[in-house]
């Protein structure tokens, strides 16, 4: 389960979905808005167009602040890990096109979003969203959190507000490329000891890293983490975008890239002014949808021996960290079967979401200070 909002937090029913027209340009150029009875009711939620030939064309989301806008003032950018092979401008991988500004990214060390919450002197808990999601899901955890604990929520890199840097042009984003990236991260993140928490098809990733760097663990929280050999396969929702050409098509529409995916993990549904904020970087930038099909490669090839290794290490007599396996009981991606078993045989602890419970009762449970 990809999805974090689909177990911590309840959804209501959307507004209609907004309907894609083309408008003629010397470029393509995509307008997205909701109407009814022909009365347009939102604009996009971007500054300008961005004129790389993928972006959407718009205004603001609306006349006041918007979730987005409140949700970026919360955080800010931090720089970790380097560019590595710039080639300059990125450019699209269909047709060559040079990328507008905000498809571009940093010119020597990516920039990473990251929000925090609580006093810096308590322990610290590093909060990693699942794929393809955001940050922006812990935004109900980390005021709960923040009573007794420092936590930080950050946007992998090609997600959120994070950079989203073209393939080839400084990061690929391969499995290997993310541990790397992660521990970069970590570095500017916590300097003691600290928790992890991450979900979903990340959790592999996040365990190669943890594997190296153990001393440095208090805890370790896996949200339904891709962990038999069922899970050892993207659903048909996120694999479509590893298609040549057709992933392409599908991941500059928002709608596919965002709302379906994320709707599908799961019973739950997202109220209209959450959906705009996930929508965001697929709206303002086409790179957000060139690295949803990066990553849905890399995932399709190497996330099974990814769970393999995952597997093994948390089997192995050298593995001292606890660990707790958090399951939601409704996830629709991953099934449950065979992973109690394999709690028991890597002595983890199972906790059973049934429905919606409050993050805080896990934390309390589960990690050490």
């Amino acid at each position: 389960m990809a999805f974090q909002s689909n177990i911590f937090s309840t959804w209501s029913l959307p507004l209609p979905l907004p309907a894609v027209s083309i408008i003629p340009s010397k470029a393509l150029h995509v307008r997205c808005g909701s109407s009814n009875d022909g009365q347009e009711e939102y604009l996009i939620d971007a500054p300008v167009s961005a004129g790389d030939g993928f972006s959407f064309t718009g205004g603001k989301y609306s006349d006041g602040p918007s979730r987005s806008d409140e949700w970026f003032a919360q955080g800010k950018f931090i720089k970790a890990h380097p560019v590595r092979g710039s080639r300059g401008n990125a450019k699209d991988p269909i047709f060559g096109l040079k990328m507008g500004a905000e498809s571009q990214s940093s010119d020597d060390v990516f920039r990473w979003f990251c929000v925090e919450a609580g006093n810096s002197s308590n322990p610290r808990i590093i909060l990693i969203h699942g794929f393809p999601s955001q940050a922006y899901s812990f935004r109900k955890v980390l005021p709960v959190l923040s009573e007794d604990y420092h936590a930080v929520a950050f946007d992998w890199l090609g997600f959120g507000f994070s950079d989203k840097p073209q393939p080839k042009y400084g990061f690929d984003y391969t499995l290997d490329e993310y541990v790397s990236a992660l521990e970069s991260l970590v570095e500017k993140l916590a300097v003691d000891k600290f928790s992890l928490v991450v979900q979903g098809y990340f959790a592999p990733i996040v365990m190669k890293y943890a594997s190296h760097h153990q001393e440095k663990l208090r805890n370790l929280i896996l949200v339904n983490p891709p962990m038999t050999d069922m899970h050892a396969k993207l659903p048909s929702t996120l694999s479509i975008f590893s298609n040549f050409l057709l992933g392409e098509i599908f991941s500059q529409d928002p709608l596919r890239a965002s709302d379906k995916t994320l709707t599908s993990s799961g019973p739950y549904m997202m109220k209209e002014e959450d959906a705009m904020v996930y929508r965001r970087p697929y709206l303002t930038s086409g790179s957000s949808g060139f690295a949803l099909n990066a990553i849905s490669r890399a995932m399709k090839k190497d996330l099974r021996n990814y769970v393999e290794e995952m597997k093994k290490v948390l089997i192995s007599e050298t593995w001292t960290i606890p660990t707790t396996v958090c399951w939601g009981m409704r996830d629709r991606w991953l099934s449950y079967d065979g992973v109690a078993d394999f709690c028991k045989i890597s002595n983890s602890k199972l906790v059973e979401l049934q429905m919606v419970i409050m993050y805080k009762k896990i934390m309390e449970k589960n990690l050490q200070t």
